[in-house]
């Protein structure tokens, strides 16, 4: 094997492929990065068992051939090489991998592709297209909410439902509930409901770009994410997602409706006084009026005052205010939409008809 590149276009591949890596592992082998020269490109690709990235460079090898090398050797490497030199990387005899640029010459031991893990092959699944931007932003409104208490696995990630006409993502840790869903054409057979953990949803994310599409296909216990230039396989979480619709309040009508700016720098302010052992906020409301205040033993109190659209009765309650941060930071939506029905209920945020955020109040003293 052997191709030329330079330090920008393989450095770039190699990071999109790293974060796969499981350095723990008892097996030296997923430590190593696979290089693949084919007739056309360079395919890098890297696996923990759990997740595996691969990653296409459009570069033309010299030689065909396949290596597997310790990738935070390589990437260390590449990092101290000179911008725009050529690099050059080749195999010798004995998975020997030799890497020159300029008058710097590197020699790594590799492995065999025969002792690289193979990745599960897609080509005959069930599968759809999405718009990869649709996905992007149906991800960043629910992701904050996944559990990331290791008992509790099976919310330890995203529930996708896939139905003929919609595309639905729930997340859920318990204290807080997002669900977000787009009406698309979909193939009429194609009914899915799985768990995408944590790990994979974040690799995702990463990968998802503004633009094209993205070919997802179905297995019993794995997902396959294809955008053309880099694909993503994960194991699926097995077991039974919580009954989320149960927990959905009905719309109320007497709504506080707030600037998403003005509501999120206030929380901000008061969030300052709370810690571990004291998270919750009080939020006081009245007609047109929002109070939002804090009193930490030892430390002081913060009181902030918001202009709100309120016609309803005057009401008490505590939250977590980063749960409330996590969607405002993440919503490009001008005004906020807030029922709060109860000192004892969950407060529902809704935007359209598309999205819920459902969070549990707290005691307040």
């Amino acid at each position: 094997m052997k191709f030329n590149t330079t330090k920008d276009i393989l450095l770039k591949g190699i990071q999109s492929v790293q974060s796969a890596i499981n350095t723990k592992s008892n097996l030296p082998i997923l430590s190593n990065i696979l290089l693949e020269a084919t007739d056309e490109n360079i395919i890098l690709t890297t696996t923990d068992l759990d997740i595996g990235i691969v990653s296409k460079i459009e570069i033309k090898p010299s030689i065909t051939g396949s290596i597997t090398v310790p990738a935070k050797k390589l990437s260390d490497i590449i990092k101290e090489l000179p911008d725009g030199e050529t690099i050059s990387v080749s195999v010798k005899k004995n998975n020997l991998v030799n890497i020159d640029c300029e008058k710097s010459s590197f020699k790594i031991m590799g492995l065999p592709k025969e002792e690289f893990p193979q990745l599960p092959e897609f080509k005959d699944k069930e599968s759809t297209t999405l718009q990869q931007k649709k996905l992007k932003t149906m991800l960043r409104m629910t992701n904050f909410a996944i559990s990331n208490d290791a008992t509790r696995y099976v919310l330890n990630g995203i529930l996708f439902v896939i139905k003929p006409t919609l595309l639905r993502l729930v997340a859920t840790d318990g204290r807080r509930l997002a669900l977000i869903e787009d009406k698309m054409q979909l193939p009429k057979a194609l009914e899915r409901k799985f768990i995408v953990p944590t790990k994979a949803i974040t690799e995702l994310d990463r990968i998802l770009g503004e633009d094209g599409e993205i070919k997802v296909f179905f297995s019993d216990n794995q997902i396959f994410f294809d955008t053309g230039t880099t694909r993503l396989v994960s194991r699926l979480i097995e077991g039974e997602f919580p009954n989320y619709e149960q927990v959905i309040p009905k719309e109320i009508k007497d709504k506080l409706v707030a600037s998403r700016d003005k509501l999120l720098s206030a929380i901000k302010r008061v969030a300052l006084f709370t810690n571990p052992d004291s998270m919750a906020v009080r939020i006081d409301m009245s007609k047109d009026k929002m109070v939002i205040s804090k009193s930490a033993p030892y430390l002081g109190e913060a009181r902030v005052e918001v202009d709100v659209d309120y016609k309803g009765k005057d009401l008490s309650v505590g939250f977590n205010p980063d749960y409330i941060i996590d969607l405002l930071k993440n919503t490009n939506q001008e005004t906020i939409s807030f029922e709060l029905a109860d000192p004892e209920k969950p407060g529902v945020i809704r935007i359209g008809s598309e999205y819920v955020y459902v969070v549990l109040p707290m005691q307040i003293a």
